[in-house]
């Protein structure tokens, strides 16, 4: 079942880095073949999904450290609050 997880969990982050790279590839070529602008929004649309793709990256693996079979860590006991000194 562990596997299965990862597995999900890899498919995952394929998506949240292949997806947007790929869309605003796509969306400025058509950008250029229809509307005629230049070769210059092919190197926007790039830019724009590599910063996607970062973002997705860095959300995937976020949403990883936050699930349940990360739990191997010991529990850290909650901060003292004002009301819990000594």
């Amino acid at each position: 079942m562990k596997d299965l997880n990862l597995l999900i969990w890899l498919t995952q982050l394929g998506f949240s880095v292949i997806l947007p790279l790929a869309g605003f590839l796509l969306l400025a070529l058509w950008l250029r073949n229809n509307w005629g602008w230049g070769d210059w929004v092919i190197v926007v649309g790039i830019l724009l999904g590599i910063t996607s793709a970062v973002s997705g990256f860095r959300g995937a693996l976020d949403a990883m450290n936050r699930t349940p079979h990360n739990s191997s860590k010991q529990k850290e006991e909650p901060p003292l609050s004002f009301n819990d000194h000594d």
